[in-house]
C-alpha cells in the first residue's frame, strides 16, 4: 500500500513543492552520467564554457510549511527555488568539485552494491582527496549538494544512516527470517535502532502500547528503562540522545505507520532546544528539506511545559545561554512553529531561564513515571 504521506504530495495546492525521490541504483547512476555527460558536452562545445551546478535552494528563505489533505501532519518542503556551485568563483571552486568527488565516489559504491555512511565516506574522501576535504561537515553538506542536484535520497546514494537511536518497551521487532527482538528485555541500554533504512522497512513490528514516548536525552530514556515504564504506561520509549538522527526519525515514521492510533508523546527539556527537538520530529528539518516530509510525525509537545515550573524549585532554573537565544531566534522565524509553541517560546525568552528534565527529581528518583502519567491523564498536550 502506498505510504498516505507521499501520495497526498499531489494535493499540496503550492505545485513549486520540491522532494527527494527513492530510486533504484541504477536509476542513481543513470542520472549521475548524465549530469557528467552534459558537462563534458558544454566544455565539449564549439563555445566551452563551465557550467554552474544547480542546486535546490536549502536556505530557511526557501522553505515551506505545507500539509497535505490526507494527512493531519506538517512538513517541511523547499520549493523550486535554486542556488549554484561554481567553478568560477573562488569562494565556491572547491564546494564545486567537492559534489564532483561525492558523486564519483557514490556512484563507486552503487556499482559494487554497498553501503556507507557519512563517516566512512569522510575517511575515503580525506584519502583520496584531501585538497577539498578536511572535515566532517564538509562531506556532510556536500552529500546535501549531491541530494539537491540530483533530487534523490541519500539512502539511494548508497549512503547509509549513522545511527545513535534507541528503542525499548513493548515493542517487539523482527527481521525477515531472523529471531524476534523483545525491547522490554533489553534492559536500560534498550535496542540499539539500525543505521540501514532498508532494515528497519522490512522489520516486521508488534505493540500492545497505547503511547510511544521520544525521550530528549540518552540519561532519562535509561532512567525511564531502568524503572520499566513502559508497564506502568503500556508504551514505547525512543530516543535519539539529542538532535534527531535520520534512523532514529525514519523508526519513529514506521511506528507512525504502522501503529496510527497511537499517540507520540515528546518529553524534553524546557529550552529553545528541547522545542527544536521536538520541531525537527515533529516537521522536519530546512536542511533536509528536500527529504524531511519522509520523517515527519505528529508528535505532541507532552513535557517539559511552562505549567509544569510552579512544581519545579527555584534553585532548578538556569539562565539562557547566548546558544538558546540563537535557537529561539532561528524558531521565532520559522513559518511551521504553531502559536502555542511560539507563545511557550516567548515565556522561556522574557523570563530568561531554562529547566531541565532532571529537576523533577527534586520529587524523587521514582517521579519521572508518575510525571508522565499526570501528564497523559491531562490530557495536556497539542
Amino acid at each position: 500500500m502506498e505510504d498516505p504521506r507521499k501520495s497526498s504530495m499531489r494535493f499540496f495546492s503550492d505545485q513549486n513543492l520540491c522532494h527527494a525521490d527513492i530510486l533504484p541504483p541504477s536509476e542513481i547512476r543513470a542520472r549521475i552520467e548524465v549530469a557528467v555527460l552534459n558537462f563534458l558536452r558544454i566544455l565539449a562545445s564549439p563555445t566551452p564554457a563551465i557550467s554552474d551546478l544547480p542546486l535546490i535552494n536549502r536556505r530557511s528563505s526557501n522553505s515551506r510549511a505545507c500539509k497535505g489533505l490526507l494527512t493531519q501532519v506538517s512538513c517541511i518542503f523547499l520549493s523550486h527555488s535554486f542556488c549554484t556551485r561554481s567553478l568560477m568563483r573562488a569562494n565556491t571552486a572547491k564546494a564545486f568539485i567537492r559534489v564532483w568527488k561525492v558523486m564519483e565516489m557514490c556512484f563507486g559504491v552503487l556499482v559494487q552494491e554497498k553501503r556507507v555512511t557519512q563517516r566512512e565516506l569522510f575517511y575515503k574522501l580525506l584519502c583520496d582527496s584531501p585538497d577539498y576535504f578536511t572535515s566532517q561537515l564538509q562531506v556532510n553538506r556536500t552529500i546535501q549538494d549531491v541530494v539537491a542536484l540530483l533530487q534523490c535520497s541519500r539512502y539511494s546514494l548508497g549512503i547509509m544512516a549513522s545511527s545513535r537511536g534507541l528503542v525499548a518497551g513493548r515493542l517487539l521487532l523482527q527481521e525477515p527470517n531472523q529471531e524476534v527482538v523483545d525491547c522490554s528485555e533489553c534492559g536500560l541500554s534498550g535496542h540499539a535502532i539500525s543505521g540501514d533504512l532498508n532494515r528497519l522497512e522490512t522489520l516486521i513490528l508488534k505493540t500492545d502500547a497505547r503511547y510511544i514516548i521520544v525521550v530528549e536525552k540518552h540519561a532519562i530514556f535509561q532512567r525511564l528503562a531502568e524503572d520499566r515504564v513502559f508497564n506502568q504506561i503500556p508504551s514505547i520509549l525512543i530516543t535519539a540522545k539529542g538532535y534527531p538522527d535520520i534512523a532514529t526519525r525514519f523508526l519513529l515514521h514506521r511506528l507512525a505507520r504502522a501503529f496510527p492510533g497511537l499517540p507520540i508523546l515528546a518529553l524534553v527539556d524546557w529550552n529553545p532546544a528541547g522545542l527544536a527537538i521536538l520541531c525537527t520530529f515533529k516537521f522536519g528539518s530546512i536542511g533536509m528539506g528536500l527529504e524531511a516530509y519522509r520523517y515527519a510525525c505528529n508528535v505532541k509537545w507532552l513535557g517539559l511545559r511552562v505549567d509544569d515550573l510552579e512544581m519545579i524549585p527555584e534553585q532548578s532554573l538556569v539562565p539562557l545561554k547566548p546558544r538558546d537565544l540563537q535557537i529561539a531566534k532561528s524558531l521565532m522565524s520559522s513559518e511551521v512553529l504553531q502559536e502555542n509553541y511560539r507563545r511557550e517560546l516567548e515565556i522561556m525568552v522574557q523570563h530568561g531561564q531554562r529547566v531541565e528534565i532532571e529537576a523533577l527529581y527534586f520529587h524523587g528518583y521514582d517521579y519521572l513515571g508518575k510525571y508522565i502519567a499526570k501528564k497523559i491523564v491531562q490530557a495536556n498536550y497539542i
